[in-house]
């Protein structure tokens, strides 16, 4: 079993994202702005190592942060005041929002050409297309690390269990445009081992844990574990996959964490870095 490590290939990336930017002629940096509502503590942790990982690559972080009952009104200000000023190239809305915020919405305010994330109707639009766009981060840091380990993924079989319109979904265009057949499962799939068992890229994005078995892992299979759970009495990080099952069936597999995690935040700056170069370009 090959483990893939998503922290190693991520450190990679960073080095020549740096040297991409160090290389930048005399001027405006790339710049990204993320907007957190309220204190949640995942959040508060996921935005911290986004900020880290901004500067270690010469990237321009900016953080505005909202009381919990912060107004709708005030939100939409905010980020029409981001659409509009130059110097930003990223705009990132952390999730969750409060209840009284409607997450839909609130997506798709942000300008597509500052859409960091994909999120935004136009960009998902053109993905279903097949057309040059944003792409998520964490779908397109599976691609990416999928693409480093030299799994084919033409006219192979996938299955994808958790259908999430930030994740599976997106996920699932994307490999289906690289030529893969896919198969959704999510929580109203009968018999999830039956549909499993077929794939030969099993990958899971449920945030459960154990969720994925031996038992449930067609031989050789290359399996991505997307899932993020943390024990908040042992404070150690799981995901979907049985690891210790798992790892002695699977050809290739991501470790939790060290796996897709790091692939996600290296592809947010590099969706920073492209949309400045979008932006310098006109």
């Amino acid at each position: 079993m090959v483990l893939m490590d998503g922290k190693k290939l991520a450190q990679q990336l960073e080095t020549e994202l740096k040297t991409q930017i160090n290389n930048l002629r005399e001027g405006r940096k790339p710049s990204l702005v993320v907007i957190m509502v309220g204190k949640d503590p995942s959040s508060e942790v996921y935005v911290h190592h986004k900020q880290e990982a901004c500067a270690r690559v010469g990237i321009t972080s900016k953080l505005l942060e909202f009381a919990p009952d912060v107004t709708e009104t005030t939100l939409i200000t905010t980020i029409q005041a981001l659409n509009a000023d130059s110097s930003v190239d990223g705009i990132l809305l952390q999730f969750p929002l409060p209840s009284h915020l409607n997450k839909t919405k609130m997506m798709s305010l942000v300008d597509p050409s500052k859409d960091v994330d994909g999120f935004n109707y136009q960009n998902q639009g053109l993905l279903m297309q097949n057309q040059p766009t944003i792409f998520p981060c964490t779908p397109l840091g599976v691609i990416e690390l999928l693409k480093a380990y030299e799994i084919e993924l033409k006219g192979k079989n996938v299955c994808i269990v958790g259908a999430s319109n930030i994740v599976g979904k997106p996920l699932g265009m994307m490999l289906l445009n690289q030529g893969s057949s896919v198969d959704f499962c999510h929580e109203f799939t009968l018999d999830l081992a039956s549909h499993t068992l077929r794939a030969d890229i099993l990958i899971s994005a449920v945030g459960h844990q154990g969720l994925i078995t031996k038992a449930m892992v067609k031989p050789q299979a290359v399996v991505i574990d997307i899932g993020f759970i943390k024990d908040p009495r042992s404070k150690k990080v799981f995901g979907d996959v049985d690891f210790a099952q798992v790892k002695t069936v699977a050809s290739y597999l991501t470790p939790v964490p060290g796996g897709v995690g790091p692939m996600t935040v290296v592809m947010l700056l590099k969706n920073t870095f492209l949309l400045y170069l979008s932006h310098e370009k006109n």
